[in-house]
């Protein structure tokens, strides 16, 4: 974990002074939703990702997602038809790091290929913040996995405000093995 944080200050620093230079960044949320391949259960969460541009049509960007549990629901043939939810209390925290390449002009389609982590953790209780930064602070104690994310979308501008949609797959690499998940964001994004 110590040397993700130090990449990401190494490339801020070797970065920050060009993407000054063009005058240009951007910021924006996300609505994210992630289909985990090995349990097919389809998760929701929100996020938030920065990018700088280090060249014309290359950005390095950096995203983080935090997906909420999900209810599962199992019925029971007692006569009465009867249903049972429950909480999985099983949730997923995201983060990726990586260049994006993209189109100019107030429409643009880009693609790009991340690194970074997939967090499965079991959290009793309701979403929350601290249930968020319990996640943050306890990744090092926790079932943390590699990730490759390689994706393309489109964002469209109105001026500095713009929305943008993405898919791609989060190719974790975990137990030994690497598990094929589809995942698509949509929100918002300022640029500056």
């Amino acid at each position: 974990m110590k040397c993700i944080a130090l990449l990401v200050v190494f490339a801020v620093v070797i970065f920050a002074p060009i993407a000054h230079a063009q005058n240009h960044a951007e910021v924006g949320a996300f609505v994210d939703y992630f289909q985990l391949h090995q349990t097919s259960t389809n998760f929701v969460g929100v996020g938030g990702r920065a990018a700088i541009n280090v060249m014309p049509h290359v950005q390095i960007e950096a995203e983080m997602a935090y997906d909420f549990s999900q209810a599962y629901t199992q019925t029971f043939n007692n006569g009465t038809g009867t249903v049972h939810v429950a909480n999985s209390n099983f949730t997923v925290l995201h983060g990726l790091f990586g260049p994006k390449f993209q189109t100019r002009g107030p429409v643009r389609v880009f693609a790009t290929v991340k690194g970074g982590f997939a967090n499965f953790r079991f959290a009793p209780g309701s979403a929350s913040f601290a249930g968020f930064t319990g996640s943050i602070n306890n990744l090092t104690t926790n079932n943390v996995d590699a990730a490759l994310y390689p994706g393309g979308g489109v964002e469209a501008y109105l001026g500095p405000f713009g929305l943008r949609a993405e898919a791609g797959d989060e190719i974790i690499f975990a137990n030994g093995g690497t598990y094929n998940n589809w995942k698509v964001t949509f929100g918002p994004t300022f640029r500056f």
